[in-house]
């Protein structure tokens, strides 16, 4: 079942919605007023790591278990 992001296009609140069903979309209201106004935002996929990997064995890591090099990008 996937998460579903919104804007409010009345108060411009912004959520998360677990969509069960296309019929379940029809019947969604923003939680912070209730406008039925709603824009459906592009979501980013999200993986956890285990944290286990050459860059932690080098004595660094990016927080985000992609990098080869430690230092070297800005996520770090």
């Amino acid at each position: 079942m996937p998460i579903y992001e919104y804007k409010c296009e009345g108060c411009g609140n912004e959520f998360e919605k677990l969509i069960r069903r296309t019929a379940d979309e029809s019947t969604l209201a923003c939680p912070g007023c209730g406008d039925r106004h709603l824009e459906q935002k592009w979501s980013t996929f999200s993986a956890k790591a285990d944290g286990g990997g050459r860059a932690q064995e080098m004595g660094g890591g990016c927080p985000a278990g992609m990098c080869q090099t430690p230092g070297m990008c800005g996520r770090n």
